[in-house]
């Protein structure tokens, strides 16, 4: 989710939701609140959702979500580049995090069977957790506070390593939300509730269509020559 600029006096949130190959659905919502996340999500979610540590996602059952390790390490730098026994526990965080990543790798390219990296990964867990547990007796309050809200969640750190198709990271939302950000800053957001409308639309068809590997133009061509509901535009990408 990101700011989506200014809808007339109002200023909504631009929401993403992406699975691995099938297709990505944008909405503009009133905020970032966990009413905006239960609607952007949906009420009888079963699958298993990527995100990071934001409170609105706390509704989500531990054992169906992942949290995104990239924002973990962005959380890991800044408690290393504090002084004191910060620094020992933000640097212990990420050189984990980077044998991770590097086992990660050769499970993705196919060099490392998913059984023997889940043997590989067993004390990385286990140094993690022993970290994040030091951080939370750090003197720096806010390393304390970040290690405490990690080490809650952290059954959701590990869901990609028993689960098959769960990836570590939501980098394919972000990149989804990346053009769309770009798109509005480019237009200066929406003016009215069926502007939003559109770039709801819009985004979530052109995005869609791209990850299924066909032509935007050429389907866009085909919906303006023969006119039919917005509605089953969207419907007809998403198959």
């Amino acid at each position: 989710m990101k700011p989506h600029g200014k809808e007339k006096q109002t200023k909504p949130w631009l929401w993403v939701k992406a699975t691995a190959a099938r297709a990505t659905v944008f909405r503009i919502l009133p905020g970032r609140s966990q009413k905006d996340a239960r609607a952007m999500i949906g009420k009888n979610e079963k699958g298993f959702v990527t995100s990071d540590r934001y409170a609105g996602y706390n509704h989500l059952a531990s054992a169906n979500r992942q949290i995104c390790w990239a924002h973990l390490k962005r959380d890991f730098q800044a408690i290393a580049e504090r002084q004191g026994d910060s620094k020992a526990v933000g640097e212990g965080l990420l050189e984990q995090s980077k044998e991770l990543f590097c086992l990660w790798q050769k499970v993705r390219d196919g060099t490392l069977e998913k059984s023997d990296f889940q043997r590989l990964v067993a004390p990385i867990k286990e140094k993690v957790s022993d970290l994040l547990f030091a951080g939370t007796l750090s003197t720096n309050s806010k390393t304390g506070n970040t290690c405490s809200r990690i080490l809650k969640l952290e059954v959701s750190l590990w869901t990609f390593s028993q689960v098959e198709g769960i990836e570590p990271t939501n980098n394919q939302a972000e990149r989804a939300l990346r053009r769309a950000v770009i798109w509005r800053r480019k237009s200066f957001g929406t003016q009215s509730e069926t502007g939003s409308q559109f770039v709801e639309r819009i985004l979530t068809v052109a995005t869609t269509l791209r990850q299924q590997g066909r032509s935007v133009c050429e389907y866009l061509c085909k919906v303006c020559l023969k006119p039919q509901p917005v509605q089953s535009t969207i419907e007809l990408a998403l198959t």
